[in-house]
C-alpha cells in the first residue's frame, strides 16, 4: 500500500500539484439476513483501490482506480491534477488549507472476536433461532432479522509526509417483528429501528445483544399495538428514550453543524443550515443542562463515528458543540477551518470508500449525561408520555421544523408507566425543542448508539455515525397521531 501511495503522490507533485493525499483502502463487508424463518440474505464481498486529492493551481481535483500497477496508478494521479486545473478556470478563490503536521501512525479499532473469523452457518443459526421466536408472538405477520460486518484498512499519506495506517472494524445486528391486522401494521424492532445497534466493535458486539431472550417479547408488544390506545393530541411532557433521543440528536443538532452546510456547498443534495456564522458563541441552543460534543477518540466509546485519524490524516478530536446550552462549535475540515479563522480541522473528514471523495460527517455527537435515574425521573413525572424506538423522522433542509413518530409510547400518570399507546408523534421548533429539556438521566442508563444509514454527497455517500443518549425529558412539546387509521 505504501508503494502505490508514494507513487500516486510523487506524480502529482510531478504534473504540479502544490498539495496531494492518497487513500489506499481494502473494504471487505458481510451480511445475513433472515424472513420469517427462511434465510433472506448472504453476502461476502471485498472492494479494493486508491483515491487521490490534489490542489493545483487554487482548486481541487479527485481521481480514483482499483487497477493498482504503476502505470494505471500514475495516470490516475495524472488525471487528479488534469481535474484541478480545469477547476481552476471557474474558481471563486484559492483553496486554502488549515494547518496540519505530519503524522506517522498506526490505529486499530479494539476488538474481542474478529466477526470474518466466526463461521457464516453460526450467525445464521442465532439469526434463525431469533426469528422463530419472533414468529412464536401469535399474530406477528413478518419476522426479519439481520447482521451486518465490516473490515477497512487504510493506508493514508500525503506531501505533508504523512503515514497513516488504521484497521476499522464495524458489527452490527438487529430485528423487526411486523403484525398487519384490521388493516394497520404494527412494529417492533430491537435493540433499535432502522438495522438494529452498531458500532465500531467485533462480534462480542452481537452476542452481547441477546437477540433470542428478547424476540419474543418484540413480538408480543408489536401484536399488542394493535389493541393500544392512540396517541393523544395537544402540548404534553414527553422523556424519549436513549435510541429515539440519538436520532433527534442526529437530525437536529448533527447535520445542522457540518459547516459545507453552513457554507452552502451541501445545499444542493440535503438543504443548508440555520445555524449561520453569525450564531456561534450567541445561540443559545437548549437549556443550561444541554451539553452536546462531536467526539470521535476512543475514550468517548465504541461509535461508528469513532477512529484514529479522519480522511485528511487530521488525528480524532473532541469538540464542543453545545455548552450550558450555548452553541460554540461545527464539525470542519482544513479547507472549511481556514474559511472560518479556526486553527485547526476538527478532523471529521471521511469518505464512504476509495472512489469517493472526503466529505465533511458526523463522528459521534453526543448528548453528555445528566443526573437522573430513569425511575425518579418517571416518578418524577405527573402527566406525560414515554417515547421508544424511532418509526419515521420529517425535518427541513435548514434542519429547523420537525416531526418524529415512534413505534410505541406509555402515557405516565401520576408518577407511573401505565398504557401503551400507538401511533405517537411529536414536532417542533429545533431551539425551542432543546431549549424545553429539563432533566436528563445519568451515565448508567447512557447508550452509544449507531446509525450505519446516514446519507450525503452527490454521488450520495452512505456513513456510520455514532450518538451518545440517556433518557431525556421536554416540557410542553406538541404530540399527536402519526399514523391515522
Amino acid at each position: 500500500m505504501r508503494d502505490w501511495a508514494n507513487w500516486a503522490l510523487d506524480t502529482a507533485a510531478a504534473r504540479g500539484a502544490t498539495y496531494a493525499d492518497v487513500r489506499v483502502l481494502d473494504a471487505r463487508y458481510r451480511n445475513l439476513s433472515t424472513k420469517n424463518g427462511t434465510v433472506g440474505n448472504v453476502e461476502e464481498s471485498e472492494s479494493l483501490g486508491l483515491g487521490i486529492r490534489v490542489i493545483a493551481e487554487g482548486s481541487w481535483g479527485f481521481a480514483s482506480s482499483d487497477q493498482l500497477t504503476r502505470d494505471k496508478i500514475e495516470q490516475t494521479a495524472a488525471r487528479a491534477v488534469a481535474i484541478a486545473r480545469a477547476s481552476a478556470r471557474v474558481k471563486k478563490a484559492d483553496v486554502v488549507l488549515a494547518p496540519e503536521e505530519k503524522i506517522e501512525a498506526v490505529w486499530r479499532t479494539p476488538v474481542e472476536k474478529d466477526p470474518f473469523a466466526v463461521p457464516m452457518d453460526e450467525m445464521m443459526q442465532l439469526l434463525l433461532e431469533a426469528d422463530k421466536e419472533l414468529r412464536g408472538a401469535a399474530g406477528v405477520t413478518l419476522a426479519e432479522t439481520s447482521m451486518s460486518f465490516t473490515r477497512l484498512e487504510q493506508f493514508f499519506a500525503s506531501t505533508l509526509g504523512s503515514a497513516i495506517q488504521q484497521v476499522k472494524v464495524y458489527s452490527g445486528a438487529g430485528m423487526v417483528a411486523t403484525s398487519f391486522a384490521d388493516n394497520e401494521i404494527q412494529k417492533r424492532s430491537y435493540p433499535n429501528s432502522f438495522g438494529g445497534q452498531h458500532a465500531s466493535a467485533g462480534y462480542e458486539l452481537v452476542e452481547g445483544l441477546r437477540l433470542v431472550e428478547n424476540a419474543r417479547r418484540v413480538g408480543e408488544e408489536a401484536v399488542a399495538l394493535h389493541k393500544a390506545a392512540k396517541c393523544p393530541q395537544g402540548r404534553r411532557t414527553l422523556i424519549l428514550d436513549s435510541s429515539q433521543l440519538g436520532l433527534q440528536i442526529h437530525e437536529s443538532i448533527g447535520h445542522p453543524i457540518e459547516l459545507d452546510r453552513v457554507l452552502g456547498t451541501e445545499a444542493n443534495f440535503a438543504g443548508m443550515s440555520f445555524l449561520t456564522l453569525d450564531q456561534l458563541g450567541k445561540l443559545q441552543y437548549g437549556s443550561e443542562i444541554v451539553n452536546a460534543v462531536a467526539d470521535a477518540r476512543l475514550e468517548h466509546g465504541p461509535g461508528l463515528g469513532t477512529f484514529g485519524y479522519d480522511d485528511e490524516g487530521v488525528p480524532a478530536q473532541c469538540i464542543d458543540i453545545i455548552k450550558d446550552g450555548r452553541f460554540l462549535g461545527y464539525l470542519s475540515s482544513r479547507e472549511t477551518a481556514r474559511e472560518v479563522g479556526l486553527n485547526r480541522s476538527g478532523g471529521t473528514m471521511r469518505a464512504e470508500s476509495w472512489h469517493h471523495i472526503p466529505l465533511i460527517r458526523m463522528t459521534n455527537v453526543s448528548l453528555l449525561p445528566g443526573t437522573w435515574k430513569l425511575d425518579d425521573l418517571i416518578a418524577d413525572t405527573d402527566d406525560g408520555l414515554y417515547l421508544e424506538t424511532n418509526r419515521s423522522w420529517s425535518i427541513d433542509d435548514r434542519r429547523y421544523h420537525f416531526q418524529f413518530g415512534t413505534e410505541i409510547a406509555w402515557e405516565i400518570k401520576g408518577g407511573k408507566k401505565t398504557r401503551m399507546i400507538k401511533n405517537p408523534s411529536y414536532s417542533g421548533i429545533t431551539t425551542e425543542f432543546w431549549n424545553s429539556c429539563d432533566a436528563i438521566c445519568d451515565r448508567r442508563h447512557w447508550t452509544l448508539w449507531g446509525t450505519p444509514n446516514c446519507g450525503k454527497g452527490q454521488p450520495m455517500q452512505t456513513m456510520g455515525t455514532g450518538h451518545g443518549a440517556a433518557p431525556a425529558r421536554f416540557r410542553n412539546v406538541q404530540v399527536g397521531v402519526a399514523y391515522a387509521d
